[in-house]
Parts: C-alpha cells; structure tokens; sequence
C-alpha cells in the first residue's frame, strides 16, 4: 500500500527558489525560500500575523474504534 505524501507543493516562483507547502495533515501552510547552499522554512502569516491554514479534507476510511 503506497503511503500518501505529507507536503503538497501549491506554488512556486522563480527557478525553485520560493515554493508554498501545505501539510496535507493540519493544512498548515510553509513557506519555504532556497538561495545558494542556504535556505529557510516558516509558517505562512497573513496580515494580522495568523498561521495561514487550508482547510484539510481527510476521507474517512471506516468507522472510528
């Protein structure tokens, strides 16, 4: 049984460089930003400084014991 990935890559810009990852789980959203050898990750923040989160939407796969 294949396992689903955890992170989904929802955009991108420039050459790889700034890419937005959203865990599939909590639907919290990274931003993750490659320059050289280094490179960064953080939590998204909109503009009041919140976690930007996606609505998750898990399929339920029988009933919970």
């Amino acid at each position: 049984m294949a396992k689903e990935k955890r992170f989904e890559k929802v955009y991108s810009q420039g050459l790889g460089e700034a890419r937005i990852m959203v865990d599939r789980e909590t639907g919290v959203n990274y931003l993750f930003i490659a320059e050289g050898y280094a490179g960064g990750l953080t939590p998204l923040l909109d503009a009041q400084g919140n976690v930007v989160i996606t609505p998750v939407h898990k399929e339920r796969k029988g009933p919970e014991l």
